[in-house]
């Protein structure tokens, strides 16, 4: 009884402060971002500290004669499952297999559907009189497919942040939910409760893990103004292609980022440094629809330079790692500038002391 207390006392304030905690997160950066990936997770956090409170209450002499603990444990267990899973289309990495699914508008029906048929016969068990215990297995189970769907986000949004560590440590602690899951089915009170302690207080850390890492992502995906841009062209050798590289440096989290290139990129982009370094104002001419034959264009179509963005974003960010919005015109903006003309020419915004090219080897 004593353990249970105390156990009670632990789960209810670590939990309550958790949830504050991932909440002030939320408020002071996702609620800007309007992400409430956060909120979910937090309120998940809340069912345990709710559950803990549980644990205090003497339910024995209000209740007699029914299963009210045990019943408003899983009922709690639950909603701290389905508070998970709503918060899983928040998630910006998610595994290709199971993206449509996640990312799909009948969702809330997959995760609802399950969620109440585990529900309504707990409800019922706990109102009643007869000695049958209730039905606590129908919440590890609910648990169980909560884990599967986890394990694979939090894995896939760990590894595409370039942080293989956590994703690891997030497989253990999934593998340690699971066992705390098992123990719950053989009604192993003591060993439960001590799992129990370990995974809740393992998969908070990692809440809060994911939480940091995307901020660190959009820090350090933050598109720098033009003049805090700097490029540097690095020398080349024949038709090596793993020589033709820019280094990239301005954005947060390290001192440059060199971006591999093909040559076709390369000389286009090293094109617009060159007119930008020139005497004159720096602007390259995009071919028209109705060009004229006897002159010769700078840039074929606007999709040179799109096919150029998109390779300097999967060099700078990584390959699925951004977004059109938040980083294709962002950068855009950042690096050229169009003529206000409209005269189909486009130019190098970078300051000219912003901009070095090495000599070709």
């Amino acid at each position: 009884m004593q353990v249970s207390t105390f156990y009670g006392w632990w789960q209810f304030s670590v939990c309550l402060f958790a949830f504050l905690a991932l909440l002030s997160i939320w408020y002071h950066i996702g609620k800007k971002q309007d992400d409430f990936g956060q909120v979910w997770l937090a309120l998940s956090i809340l069912c345990w500290s709710a559950s803990g409170l549980v644990e205090i209450i003497s339910w024995e002499n209000m209740t007699p004669g029914l299963h009210f603990k045990e019943g408003l444990r899983s009922v709690f267990s639950l909603l701290n499952s389905l508070f998970i899973l709503l918060a899983l289309p928040w998630f910006r990495y998610l595994p290709k297999v199971l993206a449509p699914i996640i990312k799909s508008k009948f969702w809330p029906y997959t995760i609802g559907i399950p969620f109440v048929f585990a529900l309504l016969p707990t409800l019922q068990k706990m109102f009643s009189t007869s000695n049958t215990a209730i039905i606590s297995e129908l919440d590890v189970y609910y648990a169980f497919l909560t884990l599967f769907f986890l394990g694979f986000v939090l894995w896939e949004s760990f590894e595409k942040r370039r942080l293989p560590l956590l994703g690891w440590l997030s497989i253990v602690t999934i593998a340690i939910t699971l066992l705390a899951q098992i123990y719950k089915l053989l009604d192993n009170r003591i060993n439960l409760l001590l799992f129990s302690a370990i995974f809740k207080t393992s998969l908070i850390m990692l809440f809060f893990a994911l939480a940091l890492s995307w901020v660190k992502e959009l820090t350090e995906t933050m598109i720098p103004a033009a003049y805090q841009l700097k490029l540097r062209f690095l020398k080349t050798s024949g038709l090596e292609k793993n020589r033709f590289q820019v280094s990239v440096l301005g954005f947060a989290g390290k001192e440059d980022r060199v971006v591999q290139l093909t040559p076709t990129h390369y000389r286009l982009f090293k094109l617009f440094a060159e007119r930008r370094l020139g005497d004159t104002e720096g602007w390259l001419e995009i071919k028209p629809k109705n060009f004229d034959v006897s002159k010769t264009y700078d840039i074929n179509d606007h999709n040179e330079i799109k096919r150029l963005m998109v390779v300097l974003l999967d060099g700078l960010f990584g390959k699925q790692c951004w977004t059109k919005e938040k980083h294709f015109k962002p950068l855009k903006a950042t690096l050229f500038e169009m003529s206000k003309h409209r005269e189909r020419r486009i130019r190098l915004l970078l300051p000219k002391e912003n901009i070095t090219i090495e000599n070709d080897g």
